[in-house]
């Protein structure tokens, strides 16, 4: 005996776990299956002592000096584009209160012409210490900004003196 269903099969219901698998053709695939680790295609163990040494991280730009970093860091607290607390683990001692009480007026903000780091000049007065002044314009205006870099014991760099010339009348 031949028996016809005439009711079509249900679809299995999807589990509640877990979200449906998402079918976007704009997503590429995935990746291709790995292929099982064989005695052939395992890498060679090496000792310790025989690997190269891996190089040290580099900066998120490359070359870049710790007194072009800050002066810019700097300025984009001081200009209104940045939150002071940005500078909170860049800063050390007195650094952080000096630059929260200048910031509070935003001393370096200007309408329309965003101001920039024109010139960087410093002195090493002993290792792990750096005084840095920068000239800073925006448009016709000429601000100068001073400050002090020392290097921590995990030989990151902090500021830990901040001060801008006054403003001429």
């Amino acid at each position: 005996m031949n028996k016809v269903m005439s009711r079509t099969p249900q679809p299995q219901p999807r589990p509640r776990h877990r979200p449906p698998t998402r079918h976007d053709s704009r997503r590429p695939g995935g990746a291709p299956p790995r292929a099982p680790l064989t005695s052939r295609t395992a890498p060679a163990r090496t000792p310790q002592s025989a690997r190269t040494p891996l190089s040290p991280p580099t900066a998120a730009v490359p070359g870049q000096r710790p007194t072009d970093l800050f002066a810019d860091r700097l300025l984009a607290v001081l200009s209104g584009q940045r939150p002071v607390h940005w500078m909170l683990r860049h800063t050390a001692g007195r650094a952080y209160d000096d630059l929260a009480r200048l910031a509070e007026h935003s001393p370096l903000r200007t309408r329309g012409i965003r101001p920039v780091v024109r010139d960087i000049g410093y002195f090493v007065p002993r290792t792990g210490a750096l005084e840095v002044f920068a000239r800073i314009t925006a448009g016709d205006r000429l601000r100068a900004m001073a400050f002090r870099l020392e290097q921590g014991h995990d030989l990151r760099w902090r500021c830990t003196a901040v001060e801008l010339a006054p403003r001429t009348p």
